[in-house]
């Protein structure tokens, strides 16, 4: 078998993804974010491309069903931007949802995922690279446990990669007693999402132990523990033994955080994050971070699916 990233212009060897932004959206709209849309394609295209010259050449999108992913126009823009990009399938918080989007897919959720996956994404062609699914504040609900369930069989069906947003940072290790411990997905499939919100070193470093991916996102978010104690939680890992299990992404989730529009945006992650952690850490430990590291988190022996 051949490992390969899925991106929304097909499958790429692993060493071909660069330097990877491994969380953030180029579109993404909820009830939870009125008036804060990405929905411009104009500005998207602008935002990969700021990315671009900055050094970057991939972003994982993070953006599930039902949440204007705006599949159909990803592959335009990524090579318009000349940067890969992988879509993701999965289901966030239910209050990201409408009740009849829900209720419509009882049933066959696993099924939804594995065909965006393997078939693709609607009438758009372009085939998901990972499944989103997201817990909640310390706790995992029924919606959680659901989608979470129709995750794991999508990984084992297809072998994807499952990013897992925690809500404020918490749960991590609730998280991974539902997927490594009752469904028996490997923990090295697992990618936890948002950590730096919560700056427990203990339970990162628990959470390490199992062999998952440990995603430090969001570094521009003012109002989140980032920038100032993210580097700190970075260092622990590393010096842990666990600098082979990071990633680091940017998580633009409304259209006043983008770049183009004068907020951080994509390049932030390169611009200021990637020389405070070469100043901190090392060059090698931030190339890894950001290129090794993606690579192996998001490669697959897709196998013909």
């Amino acid at each position: 078998m051949v490992s390969g990233v899925r991106t929304v212009l097909g499958d790429i060897r692993p060493e071909e993804l660069g330097v990877c932004d491994a969380h953030d959206h180029l579109f993404l709209h909820s009830p939870r974010l009125p008036g804060q849309e990405l929905n411009d394609a104009t500005a998207a295209r602008a935002e990969l491309a700021a990315f671009r010259a900055a050094g970057g050449a991939s972003v994982v999108q993070w953006t599930p069903y039902g949440m204007g992913r705006r599949a159909a126009d990803l592959p335009l823009l990524s090579r318009a931007a000349g940067v890969h990009v992988v879509c993701a399938t999965g289901l966030h918080q239910a209050a990201h949802y409408a009740p009849e989007l829900l209720d419509g897919l009882r049933g066959k959720l696993a099924d939804v995922f594995v065909a965006e996956l393997t078939e693709g994404i609607g009438t758009s062609g372009v085939r998901a690279g990972l499944v989103k699914v997201a817990g909640g504040f310390h706790a995992l609900d029924a919606h959680a446990r659901w989608t979470m369930t129709a995750a794991a069989e999508a990984h084992h069906a297809t072998g994807a990669p499952i990013a897992v947003h925690l809500e404020l940072g918490t749960g991590a290790l609730d998280v991974l007693d539902l997927l490594c411990g009752e469904l028996g997905v490997p923990p090295h499939r697992v990618v936890l999402g948002h950590l730096n919100r919560s700056p427990d070193l203990v339970v990162h470093r628990q959470a390490a132990e199992t062999g998952c991916w440990l995603a430090f996102d969001g570094p521009s978010r003012a109002h989140h523990a980032t920038d100032w104690r993210m580097p700190d939680a970075v260092r622990a890992l590393a010096e842990a033994g666990f600098g082979h299990r990071l990633l680091l992404g940017g998580d633009t989730v409304t259209a006043g955080a983008r770049a183009v529009d004068g907020g951080p945006g994509m390049p932030y992650l390169l611009r200021r994050v990637r020389p405070r952690l070469e100043r901190d850490l090392g060059t090698e430990l931030t190339h890894r971070v950001l290129t090794d590291n993606p690579a192996r988190a998001f490669a697959v022996d897709w196998d013909g699916r």
